[in-house]
């Protein structure tokens, strides 16, 4: 599985597209919806599903207007669900005072879920903390697996706990559990540049 980041994103934010052949996740879409698609038709491949890793407004810009440019169902985890719909819940009136809401996404995904994309699998693994429903994806197997963190987990440091949703005892769990991955594993996070999992959480610590 291979992996494209379309950063800039809105306000930061990585966009992802993971490429197994010709077909195609899109993760946290806050990249401009003409980025997006023209990064698919670049790449000869066509959007099987929107994964977010959470429903904070700064990953979602474009959530709405992909879905109607491609068909594809957007998924998220059953506990962030109701954010993308909401203001107060994802942070766009806590940061500027206005409504900003999107469609609810199609699908809800549980802990430890596979997803298939091409011949490669996707495994979701649930690290409430930065929100109720964050979400890990752990893409592909063995020397080439990648974790998509969100904003679980940084390069250096982790997401923020005080917003809707927001509990730092779950997200220091999430840490833990996370420890249990190989720690050479590549991080691709939802915010600034790739890591290696040991080492980010290492710096947490330190």
């Amino acid at each position: 599985m291979r992996i494209r980041n379309l950063y800039p994103g809105s306000w930061g934010s990585n966009c992802y597209l993971l490429l197994s052949g010709t077909h195609a996740a899109v993760v946290d879409p806050s990249a401009p919806v003409g980025s997006i698609l023209d990064a698919l038709r670049e790449e000869g491949a066509q959007a099987d599903c929107i994964l977010l890793t959470h429903g904070h407004f700064d990953h979602i810009v474009s959530l709405d207007a992909l879905r109607e440019k491609t068909g594809a169902p957007a998924l998220i985890h059953a506990g962030d669900m109701e954010l993308p719909g909401d203001a107060s819940k994802n942070a766009f009136f806590t940061v500027f005072g206005m409504d900003r809401h999107y469609r609810t996404p199609n699908r809800a995904l549980t802990d430890g879920a596979r997803l298939e994309l091409g011949d490669e699998s996707i495994r979701v693994i649930h690290t409430p903390g930065h929100t109720a429903g964050s979400v890990c994806y752990l893409c592909g197997e063995g020397d080439g697996a990648f974790l998509l963190t969100g904003d679980t987990l940084f390069a250096q440091g982790v997401g923020r706990t005080d917003l809707y949703g927001g509990n730092s005892t779950q997200l220091t769990a999430s840490l833990a559990r996370l420890r249990s991955l190989p720690p050479e594993l590549p991080i691709d996070p939802g915010h600034g540049p790739s890591a290696i999992l040991g080492e980010a959480l290492d710096s947490v610590n330190n």
